[in-house]
C-alpha cells in the first residue's frame, strides 16, 4: 500500500480550520484550494450548488512532515450531508494499483454502506468511499500514473 492519510469533514468552516492548521504546521496547500464552484456541473444556471455553497471547500490538502497529508472538505447540507461527531473524518488509502484499489474497496466495504462506488472520477483518479461494517469511514483513491513526454 502506498499511503494512508486523514480526511476531515467540516460544517462550512474548512477554510478557517486549515488556515489555523497551516499556522501551526507551516507549509502550503498541496494543489491549492478546490471549491465546489470549480467542479463540473457546479457552475452556471443549471448548477445544483448554491452561490454560497459554491465558495465552500470541495478539497484541500496540507502536507505535514515527511509524506503525511491532512485533507478535508466542507460537508454541504444542501447535498444531504450533515456533520456530526463520528462522521467528520475518513481514513484515506492511496493504493499502488487499480487492482489493489478494487481489492481493498471490496473487502473493506463488505457488510458496510457504500457512499460512492469506486469508479473513475472527474479529477482523474479511481475513487470510492464507504463506511465499513463497524462504522469507520474510508476513502480509496488510486491515482493513475502520469505519462511523461
Amino acid at each position: 500500500m502506498a499511503i494512508m492519510h486523514s480526511y476531515l469533514n467540516f460544517n462550512g468552516n474548512t477554510e478557517e480550520a486549515f488556515n489555523f492548521y497551516r499556522s501551526v504546521f507551516g507549509g502550503e496547500f498541496s494543489g491549492g484550494i478546490m471549491r465546489f464552484k470549480d467542479s463540473p456541473g457546479c457552475d452556471g444556471p443549471d448548477s445544483k450548488v448554491s452561490e454560497a455553497d459554491g465558495d465552500k471547500i470541495m478539497h484541500i490538502a496540507l502536507p505535514i512532515g515527511n509524506g503525511n497529508m491532512l485533507m478535508a472538505t466542507d460537508a454541504l447540507e444542501s447535498m444531504g450531508q450533515k456533520v456530526t461527531p463520528g462522521n467528520n473524518y475518513y481514513i484515506y488509502i492511496g493504493p499502488d494499483s487499480k487492482d489493489d484499489a478494487d481489492r481493498i474497496f471490496n473487502a473493506l466495504s463488505e457488510g458496510g454502506k457504500v457512499e460512492m462506488p469506486i469508479a473513475d472520477s472527474f479529477w482523474g483518479s479511481y475513487f470510492g468511499c464507504f463506511a465499513d461494517k463497524f462504522g469507520v469511514q474510508w476513502m480509496v483513491d488510486y491515482t493513475y500514473e502520469q505519462k511523461t513526454a
